[in-house]
């Protein structure tokens, strides 16, 4: 087994619902073992659409990360996801951050994921739930990437418990 973070992200719909089912979906076929709490976040990139709600999970499974990154795109079109503009309204987005201590780039695929430290939208969940993890690139701790891009627009999504997985 591999222990894997995930960070999920949502802007369209029910997003608590869409984060839930998301969840559900996953539990299929990984282990979750620990789901951070909700963030409401500002929009990256392309700011002009509606605040997301992320988390991040950390899971254990035997699949390949090539696998995963297959599962993930059918699971987001299953829960009804479709295609838009780069960094756009999505009804869920699953993006696979870390595959274990390992670092992979094919055509298809970069892990650690890329912009990861560049997002407090994902070091934040991440960092409540793997603070001590360390990033196998940069050589420095979830905590530590958190901090240096803290973000005072991210804040807890209000009223929210923390999702549990349905294993």
């Amino acid at each position: 087994m591999h222990s894997i973070f995930l960070g999920l992200g949502t802007n369209l719909g029910d997003r608590i619902a869409n984060l839930q089912a998301a969840l559900a979906g996953l539990a299929k076929k990984l282990v979750i073992t620990a789901v951070s709490p909700i963030y409401q976040t500002p929009p990256w990139g392309d700011t002009n659409q509606p605040d997301f709600l992320n988390l991040c999970l950390a899971a254990e499974t035997d699949l390949s990360p090539e696998a995963l990154l297959v599962f993930f795109k059918n699971l987001e079109v299953e829960l009804g996801r479709t295609p838009t503009r780069r960094w756009g309204p999505r009804l869920i987005d699953i993006d696979l951050l870390f595959y274990a201590d390992q670092i992979i780039e094919t055509e298809k695929l970069t892990i650690p994921h890329p912009r990861l430290a560049e997002r407090a939208f994902v070091l934040r969940p991440l960092a409540d739930i793997a603070p001590d993890f360390v990033h196998p690139v940069l050589g420095e701790t979830i905590a530590d990437l958190a901090v240096r891009v803290e973000d005072e627009a991210i804040r807890p999504y209000p009223n929210a418990q923390t999702l549990q997985p349905i294993n």
